[in-house]
Order: C-alpha cells, then sequence, then structure tokens
C-alpha cells in the first residue's frame, strides 16, 4: 500500500535551546520543507516524564516554537503545533501501551540513562514514553522521520509497534476497506556531517543543556559577543589542524570544531581541511567565530523579537493544532473502528 510522503517530528521544550538542537534537528526541518509536507511538534507531554515548572514550560514552549519560526519553518506551509493541544497524541499512546510488549520497553537503553540508578522512582510516563513517540508519528501515518543516531531504537520501536498493529488487526483492517496495513513503517532521515555536536569543553560528551558550564554550549539566545568569547575558550589540542579527515582520528575537540564549520557553511568536512589544514587554531577558530556570527546572529535576534510577543507565538501553535487534528481525527477514528470500540 502506497502511504502519503510525510514528515514528522518534535522537539522537547526543556530550555536553553543550543547549537546542537540547531544544527541536529531544526537546520534539517527547514531544508525538508522544501521536499516534503512536515509536521513539526513541540512535544510538551514528554517534557512532563520528569517534573516541570508550570511557568518554565509555558516559557519553553514558546521558545521553542520561536527557534522554529526564528530558523526558517514556514508555519503556513506546514504544520507547527504543541502536541498537548491534539488529545489524538494520548489516545493513540495507550492503544499502543496495549500493543507494545514489556521487553521492548525493557530493552529501551535511554530509559536506563536517564532513569539512573533510582530507577525505582522514575516516572511511568519516562518508561512508556517510547509507546508515545510512536503515537506522535503514526497519529499522522507519517513515512519519514528526521532522528540522531541516539534516536533511532525509539523509531525501531514505532516500527515494530506499526507491524504488531497491523499484524494483530489484519482481518480488521481489511473488514473495514483499509488495505493490508493500516499504519506505515517510517523511514529514518539520518542526519549530516554535524548531526551529533559535542561540547566544547569536552569533544567526548554531547553539548546538552544540562551541563552545569554555560561555556560547554553556544546557545540560541546568545549575542554575538557570547558566542565568539565562547568558540575562542573552547577546547583544542596543540597540533594545527590536519589536512584530512583521517588525521582528526583520535583528536575529538578538533573533529567536532570542524564538524560545526562544515554543518554551518553546508559543505564536507574535507572542503574545510581543504582550507584550513596544516593552519593554527586560532586562524581557524576566527573563522568560526566569523561564520557562527553571521548564521546565528539573525536566529537569535529573531527569536527574540517572537518570544516578546506571546500572543503570536500562541496562534501559530492554535492554528497548527487545529490543522494536525483534522487529521490526527481521521486516524482515530480508523483506529476505534480497527480495535473495536463503538462509538
Amino acid at each position: 500500500m502506497a502511504f502519503r510522503q510525510l514528515v514528522f517530528s518534535g522537539v522537547q521544550p526543556t530550555g536553553n535551546l543550543h547549537l546542537g538542537n540547531y544544527l541536529g534537528a531544526i537546520q534539517r526541518f527547514v531544508a525538508l520543507q522544501e521536499s516534503h509536507d512536515c509536521l513539526y511538534c513541540v512535544v510538551d507531554l514528554h517534557a512532563i516524564t520528569v517534573w516541570q515548572d508550570p511557568v518554565e514550560l509555558k516559557r519553553c514552549i514558546r521558545e521553542v516554537t520561536a527557534a522554529f519560526i526564528a530558523s526558517g519553518i514556514d508555519p503556513t506551509r506546514h504544520i507547527v503545533f504543541n502536541q498537548s493541544q491534539v488529545s489524538g497524541h494520548a489516545e493513540l499512546a495507550w492503544v499502543f501501551n496495549c500493543v507494545a510488549r514489556l521487553g521492548w520497553l525493557n530493552r529501551m537503553t535511554q530509559f536506563k540513562e536517564k532513569a539512573g540508578k533510582d530507577r525505582e522512582n522514575a516516572s511511568v510516563g519516562l518508561y512508556a514514553y517510547p509507546s508515545l513517540m510512536a503515537a506522535d508519528i503514526l497519529l499522522y501515518r507519517a513515512t519519514h522521520v528526521p532522528v540522531g543516531e541516539d534516536q533511532k531504537q525509539h523509531l525501531e520501536l514505532a516500527r515494530d509497534i506499526a507491524q504488531k498493529f497491523n499484524n494483530d488487526f489484519g482481518p480488521s483492517i481489511a473488514a473495514h476497506g483499509l488495505g493490508e496495513a493500516f499504519f506505515p513503517q517510517p523511514e529514518p532521515l539520518i542526519g549530516g556531517p554535524a548531526a551529533r555536536v559535542m561540547s566544547l569543553r569536552d569533544g567526548a560528551k554531547k553539548m546538552s543543556k544540562s551541563d552545569p558550564s554555560d561555556l560547554s554550549r553556544i546557545n540560541l539566545t546568545d549575542d554575538a559577543d557570547t558566542v565568539a568569547s565562547k568558540i575562542r575558550k573552547a577546547k583544542t589540542d596543540p597540533e594545527p589542524l590536519p589536512s584530512e579527515a583521517e588525521g582528526l582520528k583520535g583528536r575529538p575537540e578538533a573533529e567536532n570544531l570542524v564538524g560545526i564549520y562544515a554543518a554551518l557553511a553546508e559543505v564536507p568536512k574535507e572542503t574545510v581541511l581543504a582550507e584550513f589544514g596544516g593552519g593554527q587554531f586560532s586562524t581557524f577558530k576566527a573563522a568560526l567565530v566569523d561564520l557562527s556570527v553571521t548564521k546565528l546572529g539573525p536566529i537569535g535576534a529573531e527569536m527574540k523579537r517572537l518570544v516578546a510577543d506571546p500572543e503570536h507565538i500562541d496562534a501559530i501553535l492554535r492554528d497548527g493544532a487545529a490543522r494536525a487534528r483534522i487529521l490526527a481525527d481521521q486516524t482515530m477514528a480508523h483506529v476505534k473502528d480497527i480495535v473495536g470500540f463503538v462509538r
């Protein structure tokens, strides 16, 4: 069966959006909207798997929306919304909780990492949130999901759930005239050169908003002087830059900065090394400062402007949610029929 080509992706509203979020996700969202129909979601239901301050959560939902728009996502051509405004996400997640197997969720490495040693104290939501993630994608019967390496396991689970639903309810799906399979097998769209941006203080750790050192990341709201200062202070090693990509092996900080430059300039790492290889880090960092400020400065300024007008952001989210709901309600009506609910 041929499914309509549709991209779904979401970003958690947990504050302090940084360069890693931009290069690993948002920049790619902007590019994908030229070739696909897209739904971009602020996944606020996922955010509350750990406790959130209600006032701060509202601010963060608006800030992520502002980042989407400031980066170039067009909310009139595509759908930009926050998850909690479309009840189908939670409804389908419950159906999927009853389709997914406990053994599948036990294998999810992200729960083990996030819950840590005190697993008994983690919320049920944190444990079951891969079911909600599958529901996010399949509520729209999306065919493609831009994912980083760390999300591939969750997408595999979404595919398993879709497959099991289609198998378990095959006769009912056919009886309702819905073909051989109701849900598609969503495909990953894996990122480009800097899908994984590392900390500016430690090239072995991912850039993270939870890192206690603000110098470890470039926030999208940082001004030009702050961006410049953080790049100049970024950890490097004493060797000059190599001329070949092979020479970056075993040099995580150098590889990270070259990767950031390549992603911002939208060129391969080899192109960057051909230009800067053999030179000193100070020269390369100066060029990286100029490029970062040129690329990120307008985004930060536009984000600040948008965040100062919450009513405008809320109107965008309301409109997006109304359009998302039309698709979601269609899916849920079919799911209820397939499962055997009376409606």
